[in-house]
Formats: C-alpha cells, sequence, structure tokens
C-alpha cells in the first residue's frame, strides 16, 4: 500500500458536506483507506474569477494500492459524481480532489503532476498537509 496525500476544497454550496462526502467517497474506494483528516480551513480563492465564494480546505493521508494513474482517475470520477463541471481555470467548484503527494514519486506529465506542482506557494494546502504529516 502507497501513502499519499490528498488536498480537497470546496467553494459551492453546501462546502462542508461536499468535503465530507468527498472524504466518504474516497474511503469507500476499494483498496484504499483515509488514515488522517486535517482541519477544515476557510480560505479565499487564489486566481479565477473575482467575487468567488471562500473556500474551505483540508488535506487527506491515505494509503491506496492504486497507482497514482488510476488514483486520479478515480479521483476525477468522485468530482464528477459529486456535479463538478469545467468551467474556467480555477473557477468556483463544488468539489476539487488533488494528488499532492504519493509516496517519494516525482511524475511530471501532462495531465498528472506530483508533487503537486503550486502546493508549495499555497498556505491552504501546506497548512492542513503540515497537520497531518
Amino acid at each position: 500500500m502507497a501513502i499519499c496525500y490528498l488536498g480537497v476544497g470546496s467553494n459551492l454550496g453546501y462546502r462542508r458536506k461536499n468535503i465530507f462526502l468527498a472524504i466518504q467517497k474516497i474511503s469507500e474506494l476499494k483498496s484504499t483507506n483515509v488514515l488522517k483528516i486535517s482541519k477544515m480551513i476557510k480560505t479565499k480563492p487564489q486566481g479565477g474569477p473575482q467575487k468567488q465564494p471562500d473556500y474551505l480546505n483540508c488535506a487527506l493521508k491515505i494509503e491506496t494500492k492504486f497507482s497514482p494513474y488510476l488514483l486520479l482517475k478515480k479521483l476525477k470520477k468522485i468530482e464528477k459524481e459529486m456535479g463538478r463541471t469545467s468551467t474556467v481555470r480555477y473557477g468556483p467548484r463544488i468539489i476539487d480532489l488533488d494528488i499532492l503527494l504519493y509516496e517519494d514519486k516525482i511524475i511530471n506529465k501532462k495531465g498528472l503532476k506530483i508533487p503537486h506542482p503550486k502546493m508549495f506557494f499555497r498556505e491552504f494546502v501546506l497548512k492542513p498537509l503540515s497537520e497531518i504529516l
């Protein structure tokens, strides 16, 4: 089983409920266990359209047998099931699931970059992540 860290965020609808539902769906994936959940923090959107609602963000520590690519596919499926649609870049979203770290892997492919390339510049990622590391 690989140890991974995920970022979870929402700024549309019932944000806390959206995050808990996403965590539940992740925990229901075969060969995947949620080990730790950080506290949720409220943050202002970074980038994207003006006047978006604030985000709630947290981080998860999970273990999984999925490869990074299959895990990404499963997370995208959860986002879609929860109603996420493609809009403008950094636009508002009902749920956002990102792979932050996957073991000690470094992946730099189109569609998957691990470690997440912008995580080191975002307090809304670093603060929850540091809580569960």
